[in-house]
């Protein structure tokens, strides 16, 4: 506490300098805080477990050459043969692929023609045991029955919206019922028609997940088989004969109806890596623009104190020879840079919940947790110890008698 007036005083005499430094530490601190957050957040979306087997399935889509009215019966012989081909463990047709180009959200409601829907979630048609061929957990209940299921082209033709029963996540059942057994509750997804939940798988993604948190488990499993020009097949099989499976499934579609054109086609892993590419390349930038701060404002706080100790050589010399200790000497320095790092922290906070809230209006990201800035705070702290030990070090070495005469 002694030190604080000496020290008060000269940050007083040097006050461009200090505020340069206290401004730098500000400055890296608001933008440190919520780059750590968005990583955080990037690496959560990025581990999200999808609850499939991905690495045992492939993905396959096909379209006809111009228009097919036999696209229902195609497909079922498509199915038919690709469930024949050896190292298949199962095959099915859905409307659209977790990680996939195009995706499908509904609102879904607990009564009829519910003006605001009470949860939005990712919609896939599918066809009787398709959670079994994605490896998916089912928790209650049941998979679809043969005669639940009907083609897509006969409901949209259908003036019955009516479905027999749809699969839910454990996310959207305990988001509609919580702390209920959701098996038999019936939710509204086409005004006014009833659907029955018939099962709960654990969790399955949806096909563009984007927040990171249980809201990309929101899906829902429709009985709805879609025809081969309006969806893409799945195949499971073991991961080393997923390769050669892929290629001979090609073949197998070419054989059914060589009047077509294959698409897109590849492994989940692969189409998985793709769709997070821009997250991953998102973290090791933010990561690298974190680590940049923190050098140049390591290097920031080492050149003003080096300077600092040049400017002070008589005042160093005169504390030493009134009997200051090298000890004395040290932490006068480091009790400088921590008022310092101090002040420059406790603007920095104000300034990284300014970033927050604009990043919530602009981009309806998470609230910075509170936590960050005490995480923040200690790195630059330490930080700050740390880049002013040298200077202060040399300060203390300095003999009185040199430090006198301006020799240092």
């Amino acid at each position: 506490m002694l030190q604080l007036r000496p020290i008060l005083s000269t940050l007083r005499r040097h006050r461009t300098a200090a505020l340069l430094i206290v401004l730098e530490i500000a400055l890296t601190c608001a933008i440190v805080c919520n780059s750590v957050f968005l990583i955080a957040n990037r690496i959560d979306r990025v581990r999200l477990g999808s609850g499939l087997a991905d690495s045992e399935l492939s993905y396959l889509g096909a379209r006809a050459i111009g228009s097919d009215n036999n696209a229902a019966a195609i497909t079922r012989e498509d199915l038919a043969a690709l469930r024949a081909i050896p190292g298949v463990r199962g095959a099915a047709i859905m409307s659209s692929v977790p990680f996939g180009h195009s995706a499908w959200v509904m609102g879904v409601g607990l009564v009829p023609n519910q003006p605001v829907p009470t949860i939005e979630v990712a919609s896939y048609n599918g066809d009787v045991g398709l959670p079994g061929v994605l490896g998916l957990k089912l928790i209650a209940g049941r998979d679809f029955h043969a005669d639940e299921v009907i083609d897509d082209e006969a409901f949209q033709k259908s003036t019955d919206s009516r479905l027999a029963g749809v699969i839910v996540t454990r996310a959207v059942a305990e988001r509609l019922f919580p702390g209920a057994d959701a098996v038999g509750k019936s939710i509204y997804i086409f005004g006014t028609a009833p659907s029955p939940i018939v099962g709960v798988v654990d969790r399955m993604v949806s096909a563009h997940p984007s927040f990171g948190d249980e809201r990309d488990l929101y899906s829902v499993i429709l009985p709805i088989r879609p025809a081969y020009d309006g969806g893409t097949y799945v195949l499971r099989s073991d991961a080393a004969q997923r390769d050669s499976v892929l290629k001979a499934a090609v073949a197998a579609l070419d054989r059914v109806d060589p009047h077509r054109v294959a698409q897109e086609h590849g492994r989940f892993e692969d189409l998985r890596r793709e769709y997070y590419q821009s997250d991953v390349a998102m973290v090791w930038l933010l990561a690298g623009v974190c680590v940049a701060l923190l050098v140049v404002t390591a290097f920031g706080i080492v050149g003003l104190a080096s300077f600092w100790v040049q400017q002070r050589t008589k005042m160093i010399g005169t504390r030493r020879a009134l009997g200051a200790t090298r000890g004395q000497i040290l932490r006068y320095f480091q009790t400088e840079n921590l008022l310092l790092t101090t002040a420059g922290i406790a603007v920095g906070m104000l300034g990284a919940f300014a970033i927050n809230q604009w990043l919530m209006t602009q981009y309806e990201l998470p609230r910075l947790p509170a936590l960050y800035l005490p995480l923040g705070a200690l790195v630059l702290w330490a930080l700050g110890q740390i880049a002013v030990l040298a200077p202060a070090r040399r300060a203390a070495a300095l003999p009185p008698a040199h430090a006198m005469r301006g020799l240092a």
